[in-house]
């Protein structure tokens, strides 16, 4: 199992798999993808401001049909509390998704820079 990144998402969605690093691209191929439901308040708000078409339903429901993409269900309370402890970044989808990944002991497939240097189980490249 692992955990995506909303730029990830959005990639494999759009059938962008030439945007993943090859590292990235074998980790799909060879893991079950699990997303945190902040990804899905992510692809809203990038919906509202102009930046992504699709409902973050419609783009679920696409990636479960063809990947079996699944919405994590590690306990809220439990990812806020590893969300806290995240003060290097003030992104509170960053802080989330990571913490998200990290409380369900899984790696999380992103490109952010930022994310990779703060996030020991980041896979990139």
């Amino acid at each position: 199992m692992i955990h995506l990144d909303t730029h990830v998402v959005v990639w494999l969605y759009l059938a962008a798999l030439h945007r993943l690093a090859p590292r990235a691209r074998r980790a799909l191929d060879q893991e079950d993808l699990e997303i945190s439901p902040m990804v899905l308040l992510e692809l809203q708000s990038l919906r509202e401001i102009g930046r992504l078409v699709p409902a973050p339903d419609e783009i679920l429901g696409a990636l479960t049909s063809s990947v079996g993409l699944t919405v994590s269900r590690v306990a809220f309370e439990d990812v806020v509390q590893r969300a806290i402890l995240q003060t290097w970044t003030r992104d509170p989808f960053d802080r989330i998704i990571a913490s998200q990944a990290a409380v369900a002991g899984v790696c999380l497939v992103t490109a952010d820079q930022t994310i990779r240097r703060n996030h020991p189980s980041a896979i990139w490249d």
